[in-house]
């Protein structure tokens, strides 16, 4: 028996596998934020407890004595801050926070593009990551920067919780800003200008690593009766690649939720300074291509929300079948962040070619259709890097409805695969654990007796499609140049 735990950024999650490596029990709870003036925050406490009170509640439903491990897969970059005794003396600074622009700016002016593209992978300096949010807490709370003993980002730290030990999965660390990616060691001309040592910052491991057993008193608590491993896992993106069978180079996992987010791994070790972003894998030794498009899926989010009156998605759904998608509007999906593949700061989202007859339902298809115009965009850059791909494997809360699979499908002109598991990450991460403690010889053997197809989707593209697409390609182009002009 395993758990997989997902950390992610709107949920957390646990899943029960049996056995059988078949989920048999779910639970979820809220992440609760505090946001304010961009300073996107968490309390770790409320957090910690909260994944426990989940792991209580599947133990007063299921017999966990036999429970074998536990393993994690979940967000990168959100940043914890711990005293010497181990505790928390800041709250978690989530990933969404964007308090530290300044600090991006800064950072900018002392490495150049050049090497921080060959040393982390990553394509800009952007408030995201941890390394501009501890330059931050320098300069503005210098006294809780005196006190932080150790930084650590928020899986490696659930982690600590559940096994008392310190350590850095290297497919989340690869989203810090300070590790660097092709020498596997912490980037120390980037840790002097933050102002932090490798002392402060826990040892490395590979991925997929099990980082110890289940602490006595917790282990008490949900009934087990054995050692249980705790595995690192991998980040939540990684592992649902696995968790849909994408293991090899060919596919693309495409993760639609806030952001949406495509996954590719490479074919052996990418150039050093490659164009687009690059991150340590799942497996030692490894790379992901992992172009991610801020403005994904919350485009949806935002006009269902804003325009629709929060509106059921099953309800739009049914009215968007309706809609003559050829006489639709365009609508750049820009709306927030920097997104793949051009990274353009000064992009934003516009809608085009309205008039009197267009309804909400027409300006809703738009949405949809200028993400997936922005997801043919990433395939069509992946192709021209070597990294070409032959179908979508489907996950995430997009997966879930037919509309945005067919219309991948359609604007793509790749078929669409949608996995039966939906919760692929969980799954992903309890099949690597699977893989680490023996219970399969090899990855490949696993994913052909885990993971299974509910649907997939065939590709229907008409000449319309095509003509739509260069004018949202021409109506960026457009934008970009208006944004860019020097207005008096």
């Amino acid at each position: 028996m395993y758990i997989g735990i997902d950390l992610g950024s709107t949920n957390l999650k646990v899943v029960l596998y049996d056995n059988s490596m078949t989920a048999v029990a779910r639970k979820a709870s809220p992440v609760v934020y505090h946001r304010e003036n961009g300073f996107v925050e968490f309390d770790a406490k409320t957090y910690v407890n909260g994944l426990l009170d989940l792991l209580r509640e599947l133990a007063k439903e299921q017999d966990l004595s036999e429970l074998d491990g536990i393993s994690f897969t979940g967000q990168a970059e959100s940043l914890v801050c711990l005293d010497k005794d181990g505790e928390a003396v800041y709250p978690i600074i989530s990933w969404m926070d964007e308090r530290s622009n300044e600090e991006c700016h800064i950072l900018e002016g002392q490495f150049s593009d050049e090497i921080c593209r060959k040393m982390t992978g990553q394509q800009a300096v952007l408030p995201t990551w941890p390394a501009t949010k501890i330059l931050w807490l320098k300069r503005h709370e210098p006294e809780t920067f005196e006190n932080v003993a150790t930084y650590m980002l928020l899986k490696d730290y659930l982690v600590y919780c559940l096994t008392g030990k310190m350590c850095a999965d290297m497919s989340i660390a690869t989203f810090s800003f300070y590790f660097d990616i092709y020498g596997k060691c912490y980037w120390k001309d980037m840790l002097d200008a933050i102002g932090i040592s490798e002392a402060q910052l826990p040892p490395l491991v590979e991925p997929c690593t099990v980082a110890g057993t289940l602490k006595e008193a917790i282990a008490n608590d949900l009934g087990v009766k054995k050692a249980v491993s705790v595995n690192v896992g991998t980040l939540d993106h990684f592992a649902g690649m696995v968790g849909s069978g994408n293991i090899a180079p060919g596919n693309v996992t495409l993760s639609t939720g806030t952001t949406m987010v495509l996954a590719v791994m490479t074919e052996g070790r990418p150039i050093v300074g490659c164009d687009t972003a690059v991150h340590y894998g799942f497996l030692p030794n490894t790379y992901v291509l992992l172009p991610v498009i801020e403005s994904g899926g919350m485009c949806l989010e935002w006009f269902r929300h804003h325009c629709m009156n929060d509106m059921d998605y099953r309800a739009l759904d049914g009215e968007l079948l309706s809609v003559d998608t050829e006489k639709s509007p365009l609508f750049l999906p820009y709306i927030c962040g920097t997104n793949s593949p051009e990274f353009d700061k000064e992009a934003t989202g516009v809608f085009y070619g309205l008039r009197a007859e267009h309804t909400a339902y027409d300006m809703a298809w738009a949405v949809v259709e200028g993400v997936c115009f922005t997801l043919k965009k990433n395939c069509e850059y992946l192709a021209e890097r070597d990294a070409s791909v032959s179908r979508i494997l489907a996950i995430g809360g997009g997966a879930k409805s037919a509309i945005w699979c067919q219309a991948q499908a359609d604007i793509t002109g790749l078929p669409v695969v949608v996995p039966s598991e939906t919760e692929a990450a969980c799954l992903g991460a309890v099949i690597l654990a699977a893989v680490s403690d023996g219970v399969y010889p090899n990855l490949k053997s696993a994913c052909d007796a885990m993971v299974k197809v509910a649907k997939e989707y065939t590709p229907h593209a008409g000449p319309q499609i095509a003509k739509k697409y260069g004018k949202f390609k021409k109506l960026y182009d457009a934008m970009l140049s208006i944004e860019r002009e020097d207005i008096v």
